[in-house]
């Protein structure tokens, strides 16, 4: 017999470098041994380096998308990423949760591009949307702007008690990069050691991408957290250059 493997939705923007977006969530999908499927959120103009403009589209054309999927694919878990407003979101949310039974929502909240682009603020809306997802993976900065910059892990912890954080220490100094991830009963730490020229487009991406998956293979959120983790440091490792090499986790 065939071994199935399972449908995974990514909603995120369109980047044409492929570092990032829709394009990386599925060679992220691929690689962790998911079946990628994609829904465009938004069209961007950039590369690797440069940000020019962004296109969005309308939350019922995201929706149409995510429809004509549904017709034939049994997708369960979701990831999210470039989105116009906390308002898009929340409608988007809605839209998923009468459409799929017990949906798993991973948001990526993407607020400036690796490239160099500002795109939207949080107002306090987010705050209502969170108990809606199963996990939000902000990094160092993001994770400030959401839940405030002061006394931040303790913030984290009050927060992980309505949605799990997957919090990416990249933006965190020395020589050690240690993400955490926050659930309702334990904080996990993930360190690993800073790769020289480890910087690459997308690999916020990469990591929420690669979460998603290993929850769609059957993982619990600690599990997932840390596969997720070791693929991410093997994906910023495998290219000098700002994009990287997607392949299977070597372990």
């Amino acid at each position: 017999m065939s071994y199935i493997r399972p449908y995974v939705l990514s909603i995120a923007g369109f980047d044409p470098s492929a570092g990032a977006g829709v394009l990386a969530d599925v060679k992220t999908f691929e690689a962790n041994d998911v079946y990628g499927l994609a829904v465009v959120s938004a069209l961007t103009w950039q590369n690797d380096t440069e940000f020019d403009r962004v296109q969005w589209l309308p939350v019922s054309d995201i929706a149409e998308q995510v429809s004509v999927l549904l017709h034939r694919f049994d997708i369960r878990y979701i990831k999210i990423g470039l989105i116009e407003s906390v308002d898009v979101l929340a409608k988007l949310t809605g839209y998923l949760k009468t459409a799929i039974k017990d949906p798993i929502i991973v948001y990526d909240p993407i607020l400036r591009a690796s490239a160099g682009y500002e795109f939207h603020a949080v107002p306090e809306q987010l705050q209502t949307v969170l108990p809606e997802l199963f996990c939000i993976t902000p990094n160092i900065p993001e994770a400030s702007l959401i839940f405030g910059g002061e006394s931040l892990n303790e913030r984290l912890e009050d927060a992980s008690e309505h949605v799990n954080i997957y919090l990416k220490g990249g933006h965190g100094d020395g020589e050690t990069v240690t993400d955490m991830l926050y659930t309702s009963d334990h904080t996990y730490l993930f360190p690993n050691d800073r790769i020289p020229n480890g910087a690459k487009h997308g690999s916020g991406c990469v990591l929420s991408a690669a979460l998603t998956a290993q929850l769609a293979l059957g993982k619990d959120i600690e599990t997932a957290a840390e596969i997720a983790n070791a693929y991410t440091h093997q994906y910023l490792g495998s290219s000098p250059t700002l994009l990287g090499v997607h392949k299977p986790l070597n372990v």
